[in-house]
């Protein structure tokens, strides 16, 4: 048989080779793996995106701050890095008002949109550093930074102006007599209107425990739920002291 001429040879050669069709083939293998790891990977990274952070888990985290321990919902902590078992420096919290709850789907906007950040309460636990707190300060401490006559504030507090070079910034100092116990003291930058009230305009410490000092900022806005507020943040971190507490009442559901 006469050879085959070189013209006939690639007329008679396949149109599409094994090792074409072979690398076709691995290439759409890796294009539908990478399809699936994006998938799976921008739900993942959405999920924490929308999350920002925050997390739904009520599992109990227990922090050691000097000689107090506390028993905290981990949606109650506020900083990822927070929700560790063990001593810490401080731990920061954040609440609903008045539910005194943490983050949770249902509240996922109070939590997340800025305009309905006022209802949310900021708590910030840490040893004591100062023998007083805030009221115990008023008499050696802030009656001397007054600055003029004390004029009525809002909702039965007492307003004091204090002096421009205290370092305060503008801030207003209300206080209150309560019967039996010392005077109710707040900082507050008080805006002009309800409309420009932020999430963080008061703020007081008070002293809870063997040594913790709770420092607490609210928006200005529930500033007619001091008398409540004010127990309410102290019977929430009571209940949460380990040797302080009935099991019971450690409450670990994120309320």
């Amino acid at each position: 048989m006469a050879p085959l001429s070189s013209a006939t040879m690639v007329e008679e050669s396949p149109l599409i080779s094994s090792g074409f069709v072979y690398r076709l083939m691995a290439g759409v293998a890796v294009l539908a793996a990478l399809t699936v790891a994006i998938s799976v990977g921008g739900n993942w990274f959405g999920e924490k995106i929308s999350l920002a952070g925050h997390t739904t888990d009520t599992k109990p985290i227990s922090t050691t701050i000097g000689d107090d321990t506390l028993r905290l919902a981990a949606n109650t902590i506020r900083f990822p890095s927070e929700r560790l078992n063990g001593p810490a420096e401080r731990v920061d919290l954040y609440l609903t008002w008045p539910q005194m709850q943490g983050y949770s789907e249902a509240d996922r906007l109070r939590f997340d949109d800025i305009s309905q950040s006022s209802s949310l309460i900021f708590l910030q636990i840490s040893q004591s550093t100062m023998s007083r707190d805030m009221s115990g300060r008023l008499g050696p401490i802030y009656s001397q930074l007054m600055d003029g006559a004390s004029y009525a504030g809002p909702f039965g507090l007492t307003a004091h102006r204090l002096r421009a070079d205290a370092g305060y910034n503008g801030e207003i100092l209300l206080t209150a007599s309560r019967s039996g116990e010392t005077d109710y003291v707040v900082r507050c930058l008080l805006p002009s209107s309800p409309a420009l009230a932020t999430s963080g305009d008061c703020q007081r410490d008070v002293k809870v425990g063997k040594d913790l000092s709770v420092l607490y900022r609210f928006s200005s806005n529930q500033l007619g739920d001091w008398r409540t507020m004010d127990a309410a943040i102290q019977d929430f971190v009571k209940t949460r002291l380990v040797d302080d507490a009935a099991p019971a009442a450690m409450a670990v559901d994120g309320r």
